[in-house]
């Protein structure tokens, strides 16, 4: 899990995105980035990750989780812009100045198992056979797991209780099952493909994943020493 904070790396971000949602997917139109990097205004105000493999270098997920904008507290999230919202008592508590968004979270072909999997921007099982070493494929995390630990780690370093998330319904199925229950708050929409607005409580997830495997919860919380684990540290199933 690579932190994008650099220019150079931020580019290898950029690229990747490019190559997932221009060329990959169709989902944005690549007229519209000459210079092959897809970015935009949230991006000013985003945490960004990438997921590099050790073996070959190559870069084969991103994620970023977009913060509230310090400029402009009202700025709407891409959610809000984009998805309607009609589950209202869910939003009640939640309190903009700790909410942020998930988004742009992608997975490159080359990394992903199956022909019919090249239309999803995730993971939907396990990672590509022929592309890993045998201890690998013991070792190596479901990719769309490893950068939902990374917005874990971005969540508690910048204050972050709840997050908005636009959900593929294969992964709000795939994370159901791992115990990260994202609460739906709106209809389906074609947002990059067929999109369920959802929110969920960084913490309320944690505990989530606690109950259902200790393996995943280790990764998400870096075997608790991630800070909003230590909470529920002591519940964790032996």
């Amino acid at each position: 899990m690579v932190p994008a904070i650099s220019d150079e790396l931020k580019v290898e971000m950029y690229k990747l995105r490019y190559q997932v949602y221009c060329v990959e997917n169709n989902f944005l139109n690549s007229e519209h980035y000459p210079d092959g990097l897809e970015f935009d205004d949230y991006d000013q105000h985003s945490v960004h990750y990438l997921i590099r493999h050790r073996k070959s270098g190559e870069y084969a997920a991103t994620v970023r989780l977009i913060l509230p904008d310090v400029n402009n507290p009202e700025k709407l999230f891409p959610l809000e812009l984009y998805c309607e919202i009609d589950n209202f008592a869910v939003m009640q508590p939640v309190n903009r100045e700790h909410l942020g968004e998930v988004s742009r979270l992608c997975v490159s072909k080359t990394f992903k198992k199956r022909k019919n999997e090249m239309s999803t921007l995730v993971l939907s099982d396990s990672s590509r056979q022929d592309y890993f070493t045998l201890d690998e494929k013991r070792t190596f995390p479901l990719l769309s797991v490893a950068l939902i630990a990374c917005t874990v780690k971005a969540s508690y370093e910048h204050d972050i209780d709840y997050s908005y998330g636009t959900m593929e319904p294969s992964l709000l199925r795939l994370v159901s099952a791992m115990g990260i229950n994202f609460i739906k708050i709106g209809p389906l929409v074609d947002y990059h493909g067929e999109r369920l607005p959802a929110v969920i409580k960084v913490t309320d997830m944690l505990d989530g994943v606690a109950e259902k495997s200790l393996d995943i919860w280790n990764l998400l919380t870096n075997k608790g020493r991630t800070g909003q684990a230590k909470s529920i540290e002591k519940r964790v199933k032996p």
